[in-house]
């Protein structure tokens, strides 16, 4: 069975520091068995001093010289002296070498244990973190949330790593949040682009049935059946529209839009006489490379939601700021504003605050901003009312 990760680096780094160290320890105790060939010097001394000893009783030296007695004599001392000196080393080599050999012993073994104590402290520092890492990762697969608690202690670079995979974590679900909301929009558009295909057949007829009627109505109750037939007709012609717009992405060619003079024109005709539109520049960039018609459309939504939200009387704000970085616009009313709880979910389909809205008017806006790779968002006016940002990048 394979030892766990943390056991595998403390063997792994008690190996790396006990091997050099008992190899030091081997090669000290060596070395100093390697002096023992003095005590073979002793020895060939000993012989010398016996020897010398031998020749000193067996020769007459009464007839050598004083000269030459004097030197043998002082031959047979050195002889001597250089004995009791080799026997004295030898006795405190012998003492040395153990002592020696103990000390060498004491600090290999403090070494063994200092780097046992070394490789169990890094072990923790290195297994801990990647044992807490290792644990997100199945906690992001599992789509679970990361602990928010303080991290494991360890070294300081695993930080970086643990908040590198909370952005991780964060980016992915975003991601799965985009993508399934994509996927719930096209699943949207399909069944809008179905429904609006289906209703526009029925309700060709019934137009033109209406209109036979109107030629050859008589009394008041058929006046008043027509014009509810008309009232109706339009709902399902206007819902048919919003239907078969929701369900096409922009096709064709892209060209420059001027967004203040688009913005300008929807001012002075896609309001209510009571509403007053004040466009404003910041000098900068002004066009954006998209679809005309898409543009027309969302901006033209907003508008007319911002008019009919102050019902039909008051200012709609616009600001144009672009630079070289894209093109900003905020549209800003003074109505009544949007229910903070709402917020999050008013570009959704079918979401809606008007009693006869159908909920595709900011849903359409949206996808016709993310079309041309930007976004929207929604927020509070000061002193009343909604204000929505749309964001081009260059």
């Amino acid at each position: 069975m394979a030892l766990p990760f943390r056991r595998r680096i403390f063997v792994i780094l008690v190996a790396m520091t006990a091997v050099p160290a008992t190899l030091a320890v081997v090669g000290w105790v060596l070395s100093v068995s390697a002096l023992a060939p003095a005590a073979g010097a002793r020895a060939s001394l000993e012989q010398i001093n016996a020897s010398a000893r031998d020749v000193l009783r067996t020769v007459d030296t009464t007839r050598f010289s004083p000269g030459a007695r004097a030197a043998v004599r002082r031959h047979i001392e050195q002889v001597s002296a250089s004995v009791s000196l080799a026997r004295r080393a030898e006795a405190f080599f012998k003492f040395y070498k153990a002592g020696f050999a103990v000390v060498v012993v004491l600090l290999g073994a403090l070494v063994l244990f200092a780097s046992v104590r070394v490789a169990g402290h890094l072990s923790r520092q290195l297994s801990r973190p990647i044992d807490e890492l290792v644990g997100w990762t199945r906690l992001i697969r599992r789509r679970e949330p990361l602990p928010a608690g303080p991290p494991t202690r360890g070294a300081p670079e695993f930080e970086a790593l643990r908040q590198a995979l909370r952005e991780l974590a964060g980016a992915l679900d975003a991601a799965r949040a985009r993508e399934l909301e994509a996927e719930r929009l096209r699943a949207f558009r399909e069944v809008a682009r179905r429904v609006a295909h289906e209703i526009k057949n029925p309700l060709t007829s019934m137009r033109i049935a209406v209109d036979q009627l109107e030629r050859g109505q008589a009394d008041g109750r058929m006046v008043t059946a027509v014009e509810v037939l008309n009232a109706e007709t339009d709902r399902l012609e206007r819902l048919a529209r919003e239907f078969a717009d929701f369900g096409r992405l922009p096709e064709g060619p892209e060209s420059e839009v001027d967004l203040v003079e688009l913005l300008e024109e929807l001012g002075r005709t896609g309001v209510p006489e009571g509403v007053t539109v004040t466009v404003q520049s910041n000098g900068g960039r002004r066009t954006l490379m998209g679809h005309y018609e898409p543009l027309r459309r969302a901006f033209g939504n907003l508008l007319r939601n911002a008019a009919e939200a102050m019902s039909g009387r008051g200012r709609i704000d616009v600001v144009v700021a672009g630079d070289a970085m894209g093109l900003a616009v905020t549209i800003a009313d003074h109505g009544p504003g949007i229910p903070e709880e709402l917020r999050p979910r008013v570009f959704e389909p079918y979401v809606t605050t008007k009693p006869d809205g159908t909920g595709l008017g900011l849903a359409l806006v949206r996808q016709t901003v993310e079309a041309h790779r930007g976004t929207i968002a929604v927020s509070e006016t000061s002193g009343g009312g909604a204000t929505f940002t749309l964001v081009f990048p260059a």
